[in-house]
Order: structure tokens, then sequence, then C-alpha cells
């Protein structure tokens, strides 16, 4: 409860920082409205030529577009802010006024900064994403949609756990600023489904860039796709990742040499 109470202080904190701007509300606006259009008149003019991409009907797909700009606002909203901010109080050593706090430094450098106008782009993809299931009607049922729920979950830890453990390399490396704007890149290919790559492409955004079992995954949960091989590969990730992201941070701080160095 206590994490809780602290959560919902930071966000008030946050929307009380960013309203202050408030033309950022119709920048980000636009943006997303410009991103999704991009995206669904991309989708128009591929199935004007196929039925199917990758074994994907039109209505899959678009629920995959649905999943990544969800996941999409999620990392923008309260991931990206964090891990930045994370990397500047390494480099500046203000790291040290969060060290000193009695709650724990992960929680608070996690939850600690938001964009709340990235909330569009998460309402945004929920509202592609319903647009999908209803037009995906009898197909999917309440199993389909609590697998999916579980592996949208399991797909927000594994986002988290990997932006932790890149995060971290702060403790060793100057700037790592560059590496985050590679799984930047690597993520745009999660607005496709994964079958549609070359093998070795799919190995990477499966097991070294896990942008896979972030949107593809959760989307052959909804749409009866998803193998028992598939959901505990997912589960393993998920889990390896909290698990080693953890103490991987704990290593990175016993680095860590304060403002005063």
């Amino acid at each position: 409860m206590n994490y809780l109470r602290l959560i919902r202080i930071f966000f008030k904190v946050g929307v009380m920082g960013e309203t202050a701007y408030r033309v950022n509300f119709f920048v980000q606006l636009f943006q997303s409205l410009l991103e999704l259009g991009i995206a669904l008149g991309g989708l128009a003019v591929i199935f004007t030529y196929t039925d199917t991409l990758g074994g994907w009907r039109p209505d899959e797909v678009l629920a995959l577009v649905g999943v990544y700009i969800l996941v999409g606002g999620l990392i923008g909203f309260v991931i990206r802010p964090g891990m930045e901010a994370l990397i500047e109080s390494v480099r500046d050593g203000m790291l040290d006024f969060t060290l000193v706090k009695p709650e724990d430094a992960q929680l608070l450098v996690s939850a600690q900064h938001v964009d709340i106008w990235k909330l569009i782009d998460i309402f945004l993809g929920l509202g592609v994403l319903g647009v999908a299931l209803s037009r995906l009607g009898e197909r999917v049922g309440l199993r389909e949609a609590a697998t999916f729920t579980m592996m949208l979950a399991m797909g927000a830890i594994i986002i988290y756990s990997f932006w932790l453990i890149l995060s971290t390399l702060a403790f060793w490396f100057v700037r790592v600023d560059n590496i985050l704007e590679i799984f930047r890149s690597m993520y745009e290919a999660g607005r496709w489904p994964v079958s549609l790559y070359p093998g070795w492409l799919r190995f990477a955004l499966s097991f070294i860039v896990p942008v896979a079992f972030v949107t593809t995954v959760p989307v052959e949960a909804l749409t009866g796709k998803l193998t028992d091989a598939n959901l505990l590969t997912s589960a393993l990730v998920a889990a390896a990742l909290l698990v080693g992201s953890r103490i991987f941070w704990r290593i990175g701080l016993r680095q860590y040499s304060g403002a005063s160095a």
C-alpha cells in the first residue's frame, strides 16, 4: 500500500508539471493521430494486394497495431521518462538524493517521472484494439481474453526489465542514450507479425531485443494462435528478465560512486 501511495504521488506531481505546458497536449495529439493514420494507411495499402500477411488476416494485424500503440504509450508514459532520468542522474550524481530516501531505489527511479500526454497513445491503442475485437467477433472468447491479458502483463514486465537493464549500463558507461535509441528503432519492427520476418530476425526480435513477446505474442493469445510452448517461453522470459534486471541493478549500484567522487 505504501508503494501504491508513492506511485499516486509521483503521478500527481507529473500531472501538475505537465499541465503547466498544455500546448504539449495538442502537439502529442497531432503526433499520435499522424502516426496512427500512417500505420492504418499502410495496412490499407498492403491488404489491397493480399488477403493475409505472414499468415495474419487484416483484423488480426489491426489488433497487433493496437497493441503496438498501447505498449508504446506505456513505454512513453512511465518507462522511458524514468529510465532516461536514471541515466542522467547517474551521470551528474543526482542519484545520491534517491539513494538516501527510505524506499526502494529501483521503485523510485522507475516511477518518479511520467509523461502524462502519452496516455493519448494508450487510449488510442485501446480504441484500435477495441475496433479489431469487434471485427474479430465470436472468435474471441473469455479464454482468449484472459490469456491475452496475462500475455500483455508479461510483455509489460519484459519491456520494463529490458529497459532497466539497458539503463543500468549507465553505471559503467558515460553515455548509453544511443542504446535506447537502437531499442526504439527495433521496437518499430513490432508493428508487424514476427512471422513475417526471416528466421534470424525472428530470433533477434524474440531473444535479443524481446519485441515479439511484447506485441506479437499477446495478439496470438487473442486470436487463438498462441501455442503452449510460446506461452511457457513468455513466462520464462518474463521471470528471467525480472529477476535478472533486479540482480543487474544491485550490481550496478555497487559501481556507483556518487556526486562527490
